[in-house]
């Protein structure tokens, strides 16, 4: 099964990625498309050198990688996407050969986090309303609801939101999804060292009360339309 779990940015996504990686029956793939979008936008992001250097920019080349054989043997390729790179002339065909899931989080949340790593967010760097539009033409295309996750009932039960996700797709829970080793993962992509340091100090997901967003200081017209794509996504969530 090739699983291509979809997310904005600062969401959970590389814990997460880091959680697969733990099975002993899965392969993961960090960010298939970073390269091809940053070649094809001109963006300037940290790192834009090195992430280009070392990523396939052509998006044609990414997505019949994505289904191709899985790599190493196992029966799960566990692919982290980013939904603010899939911009419109990038093919969307291959998204039929996938297990689509999609990770959510408060706006509020993400943006505040987001802002620490990389000043002047917009819209479409924080990936909601894209993440929304893969969202209906996965849904249009497979004739039923896409699972949903929020990030925030994995950090309240982390076992019980791993079971119940793994229900979702058809897949047997393992234990050690829950844990993983301190620092860097073999599976990181080049920009790692910019965005991940967080994560490296972890060893597992944070069990712990989730508090409410603060959106001091958060422009608020931004938070506004992200917060339609996300109730949208939030009402579908296992």
């Amino acid at each position: 099964m090739r699983i291509a779990m979809w997310s904005g940015p600062r969401n959970l996504s590389t814990a997460m990625m880091y959680s697969f990686a733990a099975r002993d029956d899965c392969a993961v793939w960090d960010e298939p498309f970073y390269a091809a979008y940053l070649a094809a936008t001109g963006l300037e992001h940290p790192m834009r050198d090195e992430i280009l250097a070392a990523g396939e920019q052509d998006h044609r080349k990414v997505a019949k990688k994505c289904l191709s054989a899985i790599p190493e043997g196992k029966s799960l390729f566990y692919q982290k996407h980013m939904t603010q790179h899939m911009i419109p002339e990038f093919d969307k065909g291959w998204l039929a050969g996938v297990k689509n899931v999609f990770l959510i989080r408060h706006p509020a949340k993400v943006m505040a986090s987001y802002l620490v790593k990389r000043e002047g967010s917009t819209l479409n760097d924080i990936g909601f309303w894209q993440q929304e539009t893969l969202f209906d033409q996965v849904a249009e295309s497979i004739g039923e609801t896409p699972v949903v996750i929020d990030s925030d009932d994995i950090l309240k039960d982390p076992k019980a939101a791993l079971k119940g996700l793994c229900g979702a797709i058809d897949i047997d829970f393992q234990p050690q999804m829950l844990r993983w080793p301190k620092g860097p993962n073999e599976n990181d992509g080049a920009w790692a060292p910019h965005w991940y340091k967080s994560v490296w100090q972890s060893t597992g997901f944070s069990q712990k009360p989730v508090s409410g967003p603060d959106i001091s200081g958060l422009n608020k017209e931004i938070l506004a339309k992200a917060m339609q794509s996300y109730q949208k996504l939030r009402q579908y969530r296992i």
